[in-house]
Order: C-alpha cells, then structure tokens, then sequence
C-alpha cells in the first residue's frame, strides 16, 4: 500500500511515468474487452447485410474514444499537466478558437462516418465507383476516412465529409447481378444474323454468364442473349450484346474474352469487318 501511495501522489516524473502507463494500459484493456462484447453482440444479430461495416466502424468508434478519454483522464489528474492545461485554455482564448475551427473538419468526418455506417449507401467489401479514377472494393470506414482498395491493390483515402456528398454508384449494395454492354463494330454489308448468333454462343460459353430473364421471358423469347442494332453510320454497324453476369467483379474478364472470341470466329466465318472511309480532297 505504500507503494501504491506513492505512486498516487504524482509529485515526481518516475511517479506520473508510471501512472500513465498505467492508464495507458487499462484504456488499453478497456478498449479489447468493449469491442469484445460489442463484436461478440454483434455477431449474434441475425442482419448479415451491414455487419462488417458496422463491426469495423464500431471497433475503429471504441479504440478512438478510450484513447481520447484516456488522454484527457491523465491531463486531468496529474498536477502538473492539469494545472498547465488550466493556464493555456483559460489564458488563450485566441489558441482555443484556432484548435475549434481546426478541429471543424475532423468532426465533419466522424459524422460524415456515422451518417455513412446508419444509412449506409455502401457497405465493407461493395465495388463502388465515385467516377473513372475512383473505383474500387470499400475496405474499411474509420472514424475520419474511408478507405477504397482498387484493383491495381492501391488504396484510396476519401474523407467522410467528401466521400458523402459524392454521387455513389455502388454495383452490389442489394443484387450482385449486373447487366454488361458489349458492343461491336461490323461492316456495312456483314450478316447481322450471323453475327448475332455468333455472340449469343460465345458469350453461353463464358462462366459467369447468366440468365436472368424472367419465366415469361423464357417462354416467349428465343434467345438468351439479346444483340440489337444501336446505329449505322457511313462506315460500320454498331451492335450491342447484353449480357447478364452474377457477379460484377468478373465483367471486365469477361468482356475481354467475349471480345476477343468474337473477333476470331468474325474473322474464320468471314463476318464484314468495318473499314474506315477516308475522303480525301484535292485542292484545285
């Protein structure tokens, strides 16, 4: 017991070096044991759909307030720190404004955070894309940022503040299943049936490919793959197949493959290729 008075006078630096570690410790275990029961709770709930994002926002909630409860526990409960802060915050008003207005973007972020764990317009693990340089799989939404793993495995930092007044396009927030435009170029005298039929086999040879038509759909229609004409210009035809795919992290690969299957059976069936038509002008 003596020890421990000792300790608790904090009138020496190896006094108040051993308290705060001792804080510093007990936040520490606080903090495991919280997300412990918190997580624990939370994977009990039968709502599979938003448990990750919760989980992670949560975790990063507990870990980032026991540590700012820890830190103003210590300032406030040794002397010589407590009576420093006094001086400082009481005599510089001017100081306390500027921390204010700093602290303004870090507090637009924690509830740009919250706003996004609630209402939830993309989850931990959802492909979104913000537009042709953001675009990736959510990895984790703290308390000031969210975090964007791209597929060149890069990581995007967004703010909160800034990530949640984008317009979101989010592939798998409620159905995996995306409708893919392939679309290809003919010659103006190529044999659209030949050619439709020839995309509807390749793309029906593709793994990921679905069907997704309804059993109406099914029994009055003859095709799985539906290819129409989008335009005819001067040079080319322009075709569109529409391809159901389960799962949007395989469109790319199979929009490459179906392409480049295309292109080889164009070429051995002998489909009209497009060929671009120059006119060239002499001066007089």
């Amino acid at each position: 017991m003596k020890i421990l008075d000792e300790i608790l006078k904090l009138d020496a630096a190896w006094n108040i070096s051993i308290y705060i570690v001792v804080v510093i410790l007990l936040s520490w275990l606080l903090s495991r044991l919280l997300r412990f029961f918190i997580v624990s709770y939370l994977k009990k709930s039968k709502s599979e759909k938003y448990k990750n994002t919760s989980l992670q926002f949560l975790k990063n909630s507990i870990k980032f307030f026991v540590g700012l409860f820890a830190f103003v526990y210590i300032i406030m409960t040794v002397p010589a720190f407590k009576s420093k802060a006094t001086f400082i915050f009481s005599g510089a008003g001017i100081l306390a404004a500027i921390i204010g207005f700093a602290a303004q973007a870090a507090i637009s972020n924690l509830i740009a955070g919250a706003f996004i764990v609630v209402f939830k317009p993309f989850r931990v693990g959802d492909y979104i894309k913000l537009d042709e340089n953001r675009i990736g799989i959510v990895e984790d939404i703290t308390l000031r940022h969210t975090v964007i793993n791209n597929f060149e495995n890069k990581r995007l930092i967004i703010p909160n503040s800034i990530i949640s007044t984008e317009s979101v396009l989010n592939h798998t927030i409620e159905d995996s299943h995306i409708l893919s435009f392939n679309n290809f170029k003919l010659g103006l005298f190529a044999d659209l049936d030949l050619a439709k039929r020839i995309i509807e086999e390749e793309a029906l040879k593709l793994d990921g490919v679905i069907d997704f038509r309804t059993p109406t759909e099914v029994l009055t229609t003859t095709n799985q793959i539906e290819v129409r004409v989008i335009d005819v210009t001067e040079s080319f035809i322009h075709i569109r197949a529409y391809v159901w795919i389960d799962n949007p992290f395989k469109e790319f690969k199979i929009k490459c493959a179906l392409k480049e299957a295309v292109h080889k059976r164009f070429i051995t069936e002998g489909v009209d290729m497009p060929i671009p038509i120059r006119r060239i002008l002499k001066e007089d």
